[in-house]
């Protein structure tokens, strides 16, 4: 946060990282509005769309003395997050909704939205930390709290993004977070965290799905193509997956493979999901792009740990054997703690 950057937008989810983010800017003496992003209206009762989250926002930014609005962006959020999650769901792919939402919307639509009415910088409440190096570069680190990093649905942003985002609860822990809320006497200081996909009831995903393409049930088989069952629907498979697979062999069976087009799931041991590399499409990176030698820490899991590889063009290598990424997840590269970019792995 500098001194010359003042109007602040502040993105109020209705939770409680969001809510000292606006707290903590607003003490710092920054002209902060808050606005909460009208997203999804259909049926959800897991994430941060609904009237009570509005409302939660709405109560905090009064208790804070600040401007809050809403914005409407239901057909962007639709178009970009929605619509995709469902084609890639369809298509045999693993997608992660709230890393297009974080791309799209909060720093796309919502960038945009801040410009057009002249504010200075965009702030969330992700649990990540912008640092400027000694060459006057921004970084992109992990959260001050290990456990809460969200820095890996982040990977997308680079210079100009950085430039213009604040992220206030980076630097503290969540018990923290809490802490300074219980403090202010925030609505949020309690409030549960989402954890879920904010558009679909929990455990409906391959109803939500198929309601929108339709059910695509087929054979379940083994390695040499042997029947072993059938499924309802290939949306409610990912590769790795080991419960919930409808086939009971005698021995732990792992998804290993997801045709789309003939709706088939094939199943495998353990062993069967080990490679040593994963290509990867739409690589950006915060800064630079790392050299060939160079080694890098590895995560495909927004809270996974890290594993050594390299990047070698757009296969990112791995120096030891690891489970096959599903594709369309985020494969993030960081040195230590700072994130140099990503790509999607195919």
């Amino acid at each position: 946060m500098t001194a010359r950057t003042r109007r602040v937008l502040v993105a109020m989810s209705g939770g409680v990282d969001s809510s000292v983010a606006a707290a903590l800017l607003s003490d710092a003496g920054y002209d902060v509005t808050g606005v909460t992003l009208k997203l999804w209206g259909g049926d959800s009762d897991s994430g941060c769309c609904s009237a009570a989250d509005v409302e939660d926002a709405r109560r905090v930014a009064a208790q804070l003395d600040i401007p809050h609005y809403v914005f409407n962006f239901t057909d962007d959020f639709d178009a970009r997050v929605v619509g995709p999650y469902v084609d890639a769901y369809a298509g045999g792919r693993t997608p992660n909704p709230c890393v297009e939402c974080n791309r799209s919307i909060k720093f796309g639509r919502l960038l945009e939205r801040a410009d057009a009415l002249g504010f200075d910088a965009v702030a969330t409440g992700h649990h990540a930390r912008v640092h400027r190096d000694a060459d006057d570069r921004l970084q992109l680190r992990r959260g001050a709290d290990r456990a809460k990093d969200q820095s890996y649905v982040l990977y997308m942003l680079g210079q100009p993004d950085l430039a213009r985002t604040l992220l206030p609860v980076g630097e503290l822990t969540k018990a923290q977070v809490r802490e300074h809320a219980a403090r202010l006497g925030l609505r949020t200081a309690a409030k549960p965290e989402s954890m879920d996909v904010c558009f679909i009831t929990r455990g409906k995903r391959e109803e939500f799905v198929a309601a929108r393409t339709g059910a695509r049930p087929g054979p379940v088989v083994d390695g040499d193509g042997a029947v072993l069952g059938r499924h309802d629907g290939v949306t409610g498979f990912t590769i790795g997956q080991r419960r919930g697979v409808g086939v009971a062999t005698g021995e732990r069976r792992y998804v290993v493979d997801l045709d789309a087009a003939t709706a088939t799931v094939t199943l495998g041991r353990r062993e069967d999901l080990l490679c040593d590399s994963v290509e990867v499409r739409d690589l950006c990176f915060v800064d630079r792009a790392p050299s060939a030698d160079e080694p890098v820490d590895v995560q495909v899991r927004a809270h996974g740990s890290p594993f050594p590889g390299r990047l070698d063009g757009r296969c990112v290598r791995f120096d030891q054997p690891q489970s096959r990424v599903a594709p369309g997840q985020v494969v993030a590269l960081y040195a230590g703690d700072t994130l140099l970019g990503g790509g999607i792995a195919t």
